[in-house]
């Protein structure tokens, strides 16, 4: 289908008639597709495209092209017993494709997870936006002292709003400073003739982290629970976290049963260590255990006794 540019989703639909297709399609993956969620104060996630739905997975499963299984029972009872089982090629017949927009440095974070095709926006050969990103009051909180990638109390209503003046401040002066190595603005525009800027290149290294960026990101059904699994899990950091939780009801909308067993066998499973088991089975038989009577260090004898609780 030929498209012309500038044109949104909607308008795309009422000029081109859209042809029907073989491949297999997903309804609620359907009517995503393109619709920005908003994320944080300027970021988004699109979908862009995806391949493969659960059936895909059970399909890969049994290696057949066939109708195979028609009981979604059996379907189901199979997508459960690949996780369960860490089963993970199944999974990689499927992948998605989202355009993102982050700040830099959930982006850097971000492509930690070196199980994707990624096209980044390049401020070598563009101008970068006056897009910064600011915490709400109530994620601006104290340094954790038991967790030194963590965040702990908040600050008083004064310090927080002293706090959040300072990084508006440093992010705007960034931005003009940038402009003036430029020698250009937002849209491309001169700012002062006959003057020469610095390249794009150089003065970018001038913004602050806190600044957006924006890519395509292309990853397998397997990988993209992996990075679900670790970056919306509680103790993330808010800013992917909350990234990581739109892609999980995207998950949902698109392969239903391999979402609820990822819910069931990941999200909401644990897995104990050989001492923790131990001490389960202890206080199974109604023996008291303390920390001190096992091998087992402080820090994880506290999270066993969260998970407990």
């Amino acid at each position: 289908m030929t498209t012309k540019t500038g044109l949104t989703p909607s308008e795309i639909s009422a000029e081109f008639s859209l042809e029907q297709t073989r491949r297999a399609t997903v309804t609620g993956m359907e009517n995503m597709l393109y619709q920005p969620i908003k994320i944080l104060d300027h970021g988004f996630i699109r979908v862009i495209d995806y391949m493969g739905d659960d059936n895909a997975v059970v399909q890969a499963a049994r290696v057949s092209y066939g109708k195979g299984t028609k009981k979604i029972s059996e379907d189901r009872g199979l997508i459960r017993y690949l996780l369960r089982h860490k089963h993970t090629t199944p999974f990689e017949m499927c992948e998605l494709k989202l355009h993102v927009k982050m700040p830099f440095f959930v982006a850097r974070q971000w492509l930690r997870h070196r199980t994707a095709s990624v096209n980044e926006y390049s401020a070598r050969y563009s101008i970068l936006a006056r897009e910064f990103y600011i915490p709400e009051p109530k994620h601006i909180a104290k340094q954790s002292t038991l967790n030194r990638q963590g965040r702990a109390s908040s600050f008083s209503p004064e310090e927080t709003k002293s706090i959040t003046d300072l990084l508006r401040s440093d992010a705007e002066q960034a931005y003009a400073h940038y402009q003036e190595l430029l020698n250009e603005n937002e849209t491309g525009e001169v700012l002062n003739e006959g003057q020469d800027g610095l390249s794009r290149e150089l003065a970018r290294m001038n913004l602050t982290l806190n600044y957006y960026t924006e890519f395509y990101w292309k990853i397998d059904l397997h990988n993209l629970m992996h990075f679900i699994r670790l970056r919306a899990d509680p103790h993330a950091q808010y800013e992917i976290r909350v990234y990581a939780e739109a892609m999980l009801d995207i998950l949902k909308h698109w392969v239903p049963h391999t979402y609820q067993a990822f819910m069931d066998y990941h999200m909401e499973a644990c897995t104990l260590s050989k001492q923790a088991l131990s001490v389960v089975k202890s206080k199974l038989r109604g023996e008291n255990v303390t920390q001190e009577s096992t091998d087992m260090s402080p820090r994880e004898w506290r999270e066993l006794e969260s998970l407990l609780e």
